[in-house]
């Protein structure tokens, strides 16, 4: 993860995969929350920042593990800003990375 930290943009395909889900999903979020800017190369294809994956993360936070409908999540993120969330979703990241460390490690024992 640290190695994809570095990158500058991530393609459609890299952001569905971080998040195991279809592109369909990335690109409908895409167009349901504003905060979600993605540029274009000269190809048309969507290059995400670090921001972006970040905005994903608090999304899917609130959509998959939370269970808030699309309204429900537009209006969390209107009533308390992206950033304050990123903290909890740093701790929450970590902890996953953590917890796949651990299931490796338990899976080479």
């Amino acid at each position: 993860m640290e190695e994809s930290k570095r990158k500058m943009f991530y393609t459609i395909g890299e952001v569905a995969a971080m998040f195991r889900v279809n592109t369909s999903l990335i690109r409908f979020w895409e167009q349901e929350f504003d905060i979600i800017q993605p540029q274009r190369n000269k190809k048309g294809n969507r290059l995400f920042t670090r921001k972006d994956v970040d905005n994903f993360q608090i999304i899917y936070h609130l959509v998959k593990e939370k269970g808030y409908t699309l309204q429900g999540a537009k209006e969390q993120l209107r009533a308390k800003p992206v950033d304050a969330g990123t903290a909890r979703m740093e701790i929450a990241g970590s902890l996953r990375q953590l917890k796949s460390m651990l299931l490796e490690l338990r899976d080479l024992c």
